[in-house]
């Protein structure tokens, strides 16, 4: 059934809690981790808009400069939330950021959340794989109504996003992630124009174990290689732009090395940018350099067809 958008949902900012004693006691951890997002008052914000329809807890922000007139369409770009693939938030800091960023430079951006495991034993791939694919068809379903160009839609993720962002340029139909039965927007292409991979794990049989397999690489290889960007690189995939640092030691440099090696074997268009003393996680404005313009010149490129420099 097509899910209806409002467009005049609240514009979000976070609210001080006021202690109501002198002397408050001090927070638990978990009370800490639920910390309120403050969302930027420097663009449009529709908060919880619901992707994946009405039954689905997860939910998607959307960004859209101020003012923006509808009728002139901007490029949209899916932004997808890293940790682990058991946690993370669309509304998480690094997430603020690269939306806030990219949305200022004159793109809609879609902030997403997808299935993660919560419980031992829970399986939640492909899922995720279905819930990153069906945000692309969304956009692109509601692009009259959300001002967004169906025909240049990018995709930026973080570690386990950057996976996701992976599968979304190198998947399609014959992969078997799409015509999936009860996903929604099934008549519509989940083909994205081009992706950004900051720090993603893209190799799977060479990381370690995922929990949200259930499995060891031992028992299930298969499920290793199906969970793995790199099985399904072609010359036919979307341009890619992989972003790492030297210093991760969570997802070693070697993971987007490989990646880009491979990439280049098959003839696929893909490009590494090293950072130096780097992380594991960073948004687009880490201590070791501003990289807004390197991400921002990326997507304009392949999204505004602009030169870059």
């Amino acid at each position: 059934m097509p899910l209806m958008l409002s467009l005049a949902a609240f514009l979000c900012a976070a609210t001080p809690v006021v202690p109501t004693s002198p002397a408050p006691t001090p927070p638990s951890k978990s009370t800490a981790a639920k910390k309120v997002p403050v969302y930027p008052t420097t663009v449009e914000v529709v908060r919880d808009v619901a992707f994946l329809g009405g039954s689905r807890k997860e939910k998607a922000d959307l960004y859209r400069p101020l003012g923006h007139d509808k009728t002139k369409p901007l490029p949209g770009i899916i932004v997808i939330h890293g940790g682990g693939f058991n946690d993370g938030d669309k509304a998480r800091g690094r997430e603020l950021n690269i939306s806030e960023s990219l949305t200022l430079k004159g793109y809609v951006c879609l902030s997403i959340n997808y299935k993660l495991r919560r419980m031992q034993g829970q399986v939640t791939w492909p899922q995720s794989v279905h819930d990153a694919k069906a945000a692309v068809r969304y956009l692109r379903k509601e692009a009259a109504n959300l001002g967004v160009d169906p025909e240049k839609i990018g995709v930026i993720g973080c570690s386990a996003g950057g996976n996701l962002a992976m599968m979304l340029a190198t998947t399609g139909p014959a992969d078997g992630f799409d015509a999936v039965a009860g996903e929604p927007y099934q008549d519509i292409s989940a083909r994205v124009t081009c992706a950004i991979d900051f720090y993603g794990a893209v190799d799977l049989m060479n990381y370690h174990d995922m929990k949200m397999f259930a499995k060891t690489r031992e028992e299930a290889p298969e499920l290793y290689k199906k969970g793995s960007p790199i099985t399904y690189l072609d010359a036919k995939d979307s341009p890619m732009l992989l972003v790492h640092g030297t210093a991760d030691v969570t997802v070693p440099l070697s993971q987007s090395e490989t990646y880009l090696k491979i990439a280049k074997a098959q003839g696929a268009p893909c490009v590494l940018e090293v950072i130096p003393d780097a992380p594991h996680t960073f948004d687009l404005q880490p201590k070791q350099r501003d990289l807004r313009p390197l991400v921002t010149g990326f997507f304009d490129q392949h999204l505004k067809g602009k030169q870059p420099k």
